[in-house]
Formats: structure tokens, sequence, C-alpha cells
């Protein structure tokens, strides 16, 4: 990664500083709470994805990093408010903003970065752009409802469970390499800027579900099972539902249902010897070569070959 973001280091930087002065408030906590979560140490993929996108179509400028900050702050938006709605104690390992300061706190702050991106985006001034963002805002919503709705539900279907995750993460991915193309006023390239963002965040997520039964706390940033105690029905589990014997269908059933992490260590058994996680790393590299297949318009540049590149570290990484 970090040899990817070289390739956009100037512009990088740009957006890091532009992150902080946004977060100016003239109520202490805002800023106290927003620094923290955005300074956490994240990937920070989602606005390279946006900086990259627009290298690769030619130059980047002042527009592309106040987008990718409007990105970041949606994105970091959504994590303050998961994070009550799951009650979570821990994020990229260290104790989440609402374990902080509390659960009211932390959705307000939400709130305030939810309203400064779309307070960025009316600077920029592109119609279009705030149409594909409100509209994937909205869809990032719904998608998250979605998932608090099947929790619990150990009936939930596959198909199900590509709808939550295409609306809760790909969408934002699609948005941020589509929007490169918007304010580059380069719409013959929107469309696979979009496919490409959208099936790298399918994969992405797919990625995520399996650390979730076989990453390790130091390396993830949270613990293992922790969809389990939530009662989050993952593709690993819906797997196994399907296709485990009846013993594990039991298991895994009770385990969602009952929201419980009790039975862990037999339940990671089951859903390693199911074959669960190689099914899913396999569905993953579906969707990583559908990406590729999306850049296949764009010519061949240093940022391109990142965008290549970002398909393989989805894959193989281990946080």
């Amino acid at each position: 990664m970090q040899q990817i973001r070289q390739i956009v280091d100037s512009e990088f930087a740009a957006v890091n500083d532009f992150i902080i002065e946004q977060l100016h408030s003239n109520v202490p906590l805002v800023e106290n709470i927003g620094h923290y979560i955005v300074d956490a140490g994240g990937k920070r993929l989602r606005p390279l994805l946006t900086l990259l996108c627009a290298g690769a179509i030619g130059k980047t400028d002042s527009q592309h990093v106040q987008l990718a900050a409007v990105i970041e702050f949606i994105h970091t938006a959504t994590l303050l408010h998961d994070d009550v709605v799951d009650i979570s104690a821990l994020r990229r390992g260290r104790p989440t903003a609402n374990a902080n300061w509390g659960n009211a706190p932390s959705v307000l702050v939400g709130d305030f970065l939810y309203s400064r991106a779309f307070q960025i985006l009316v600077e920029i001034g592109s119609l279009p752009l705030m149409g594909l963002l409100s509209s994937t805002t909205n869809t990032v919503a719904e998608g998250e409802v979605l998932q608090l709705s099947r929790a619990g539900n150990a009936d939930t279907s596959e198909s199900t469970y590509y709808d939550v995750i295409r609306s809760k993460t790909a969408v934002l991915f699609g948005a941020a390499c589509e929007g490169a193309a918007i304010i580059s006023h380069a719409s013959e390239h929107q469309t696979a800027f979009y496919n490409y963002g959208l099936n790298l965040g399918i994969a992405f997520q797919l990625i995520d579900d399996i650390l979730d039964y076989e990453g390790k706390p130091e390396e993830t940033g949270k613990n293992v099972g922790d969809d389990l105690a939530e009662g989050k029905p993952t593709l690993p589990l819906i797997y196994v539902l399907q296709h485990g014997n009846e013993t594990q269908k039991q298991l895994v059933r009770d385990a969602i249902s009952n929201k419980s992490a009790e039975q862990l260590d037999a339940i990671v058994a089951a859903v390693t010897s199911s074959g669960a996680l190689t099914y899913c790393r396999n569905a993953a590299k579906q969707y990583t070569d559908s990406a590729l297949e999306a850049l296949k318009p764009i010519e061949d540049s240093p940022c391109r070959r990142a965008l290549e590149k970002l398909t393989t570290i989805a894959l193989s990484r281990r946080s």
C-alpha cells in the first residue's frame, strides 16, 4: 500500500491536510471525536481510489482532493454510527469513539461529518457529483438498515447478503472512483470506474468477513467472532448453513439466532472444515477479476497499474 500511495504522494498529503482543516469546529468535542477517529490509522483506501482514478485519466486537481476528503468523511461517519449500532468497543486496535465518549456524542459527530461532506460538495459545485454522492449516501444507509433487520436471522439468503454488502460497502467504493471521472469531465470513463470500484468493494467486504473467522486481533484491530456476536449472517456462516453437516448447521443457526459467540471455537472449526472460507475467497477472486475487466478501457499508466495492484492487495490482506 505504501508503494501505491507514493504514486499520488503529494495529492494524498493534500487530502490529509484538507481533512484536518475541515474538522475545525467551534465546539471542541466535535473536533476531539473527529480527530480521534480520522487519526485512527485507517487505510484511507477510498480517497486513495479517487486520486488514482483521477491520475489514470489525466491530471489530479484541488477538486479531486476535496472529493477524496468527502469520501473519507462519509466513510468515517458510517463507522461512528456503525459502532454505536453494533455496540462495538474496539476498532483498529483501540477503543471506539462511543466507548470513550458515549453513544450520543458519537452519533452527533457522525452527523457533523455527513453535513460537512455535503458542504464541501456544494463548494465543488458539480450537480452530477452531488447527485451521485447523495444517492450513494442514501443507499449506504439503506444497506445498514437491511443488515440490522437481518441480524439474528439464520434464514438470510446469499442473495440478501450480497444486497447488504453492495449497499453498505461497495457503492461508496464505486462513487469514489466514478466521482473522479465526473470532476475530470470524462463521462466516457464513469461506468468503467464505477464498476471497478463496486466489484473491488464487494471483494473487500468478502475478505473482511473471512477475517472475522481467521484473522488475528492484533492485525485486524477487532476481536475474532465480533460479527457472530452481533448475529450477522455473513457469507461464511450462510455457506455452512447450506453445505455443512446437520451438527454444523444447527450450531451456526443457534449462534446467529441467539447472537452468541459462546461456541466460537466450534463455529470457526465448522467454517474451516466445511470449505466456507475457500468458497468465499473464490467469490472474492471472481469480483476482483470483474474489477480488472472494468479497467480495460483505461490506458496504461502508473495509476492504472496501481488500481490493478489493489485487487491483489484486497485478496491477500490480513487487516
